[in-house]
């Protein structure tokens, strides 16, 4: 008699077939569903609390589904398809899971009816290729100016705890910004040349813009000078310390005259940190390691203004804007490895001191500075320009502007629904699913706005038929079918084919797998 053969360890689970396929899409779906209500400038915020307690209020995708700490493997797809989405173009985060989701609803619809998972691969893949041309044809043909450009940030902003008061004052910021340390093309855009820098203690409103760097750092020494100007800076990878043996070594000291000889060494060694500073005409130091108490002191008798443990990140970030090399030795030290800026100054905020670094010679650096009633208050605040920060960049440098509202998937849908006509075999299904999935979107921002869905859905088909372009365009305390380029609502194209391809690329992965093997 033939005896069973076992090739999985012991506990393993399985889970094949329609099954399989069945729990991997309700994960998705349940996912999808958690952050549909936070899509549009209506949408509401979630309140997530970790096992710490600690609170995190928000109503961007990325970071809900991050917080969430969700465990399902097909589940977790979604939200590597947000956190895509958040790394490519920074903003879209919540289209992209909402249309997942919605993909995969109709794939188990189309499923139910005997469509083999193959077809509907296929047929998504073919939608998602017309998709990718319907964006393309919504391009504006529009100058990225200024105002069109605060237009892209304040449609990211809207809805994301800035307030509505706010919201352009805040848009003006970022786009300025953006424009100082972008506006050559030739030069690379570095995102850390766009840096954002938060305080509780004030208003929103109270944001200002820093033609510089804003550090969180303070002076070694009390005695420092609280301000610099027109300073000469440099920034040292090095420990301005006593050095020490690369080995292991004993010294036996037997007289007073050897510990007074080695304490003389020391302090000579000590002393010529500053001294070779002062020489080279330094005002500043930023130090991305140690600075001994004894050197702060000499510094600080020197005139010279330091800190230390400054982040890499910083480090950076002062070293394009000053100009200034990052060293690794005070020897041989020229003025081409120093950087200049028009001031340094140490300002207080409540109990905490920050240091302003403002009028970088070498290039351009801009921090927004925020401030915010609360640290929740603050922290969304900082989620919502870094978004704006990113699709601004993205419709300078990739592509161009569309229709925001709900104006391009309404496009998307009947350019899906027109060549599926053209398709042959049960293809043709799941082409015009896709379109069905898409037109979810403008179907959510509707009743996030407090619109009848299906009323809204008809109005805005209607509407595209006749005009060319429709969007949900949210109004006060409602919403109306209108057009969004009229009303300033714009989004850039990146935003839109990155949440296509990725929710594509996501859904058919999810709907094609049909063996589900766990170990225990």
């Amino acid at each position: 008699m033939q005896q069973p053969l076992y090739i999985l360890a012991e506990g393993t689970s399985r889970t094949r077939g329609r099954s399989a396929q069945d729990s991997n899409i309700r994960a998705g779906k349940a996912v999808a569903e958690a952050v549909r209500t936070t899509l549009g400038p209506r949408g509401m915020d979630k309140m997530l609390v970790d096992s710490s307690g600690d609170v995190v209020i928000t109503n961007d995708g990325a970071t809900i589904l991050e917080k969430m700490d969700i465990e399902h493997p097909a589940a977790q797809m979604i939200v590597e398809v947000s956190q895509t989405q958040e790394e490519e173009v920074g903003d879209g985060t919540t289209t992209a899971a909402v249309l997942t989701g919605e993909l995969l609803a109709h794939a188990e619809d189309l499923l139910d009816s005997d469509l083999h998972p193959t077809v509907i691969v296929e047929g998504y893949t073919e939608a998602a290729r017309i998709a990718q041309d319907a964006v393309d044809d919504m391009l504006l043909d529009v100058d990225l100016d200024d105002d069109l450009l605060q237009k892209v940030a304040e449609s990211s902003m809207t809805g994301k705890g800035t307030g509505d008061i706010t919201a352009d004052v805040l848009a003006k910021h970022v786009v300025k910004g953006v424009r100082m340390v972008h506006e050559d093309a030739d030069r690379k855009f570095h995102r850390e040349d766009v840096r954002v820098m938060t305080r509780t203690g004030a208003s929103s409103s109270a944001t200002e813009l820093v033609e510089g760097v804003v550090l969180d750092k303070e002076p070694v020494n009390e005695n420092m000078p609280r301000a610099v100007e027109d300073a000469t800076v440099a920034v040292l990878d090095m420990k301005l310390d006593v050095r020490k043996s690369e080995v292991d070594t004993e010294y036996n000291i037997t007289s007073v005259d050897q510990l007074t000889a080695a304490i003389d060494a020391e302090d000579r060694e000590l002393r010529g940190y500053s001294k070779a500073l002062k020489d080279a005409g330094v005002d500043v130091v930023f130090c991305t390691k140690s600075i001994d108490d004894r050197v702060a002191g000499f510094l600080a008798d020197a005139g010279i203004l330091a800190f230390k443990s400054v982040k890499k990140s910083d480090a950076r970030a002062l070293a394009r804007a000053t100009g200034a090399k990052r060293l690794g030795s005070l020897s041989d030290v020229e003025q081409s490895d120093l950087g200049h800026v028009d001031s340094v100054s140490i300002r207080k905020f409540g109990d905490d001191e920050l240091t302003f670094v403002e009028g970088g010679a070498a290039s351009k650096s801009v921090t927004l500075f925020l401030r915010g009633g609360t640290a929740h208050v603050v922290d969304e605040l900082e989620r919502a320009i870094n978004d704006s920060i990113d699709v601004v960049v993205a419709a300078i440098d990739m592509g161009g502007v569309v229709p925001g509202a709900g104006a391009t998937e309404i496009a998307i849908a009947d350019r899906i629904r027109s060549e599926a006509a053209g398709i042959e075999g049960r293809k043709q299904l799941a082409v015009e699913a896709y379109a069905d999935a898409v037109e979810a979107l403008p179907r959510t921002l509707a009743e996030n706005t407090g619109m009848d869905p299906i009323d809204a859905l008809v109005d805005l088909r209607a509407r595209y038929e006749n005009e060319g372009i429709a969007g949900i365009i949210s109004t006060g305390r409602a919403g109306e079918i209108g057009d969004p380029v009229e009303h300033g609502v714009i989004d850039p194209v990146a935003v839109k084919r990155e949440a296509i391809e990725s929710a594509t690329e996501a859904a058919t992965m999810i709907v094609r797998i049909d063996d589900v093997i766990a170990a225990k």
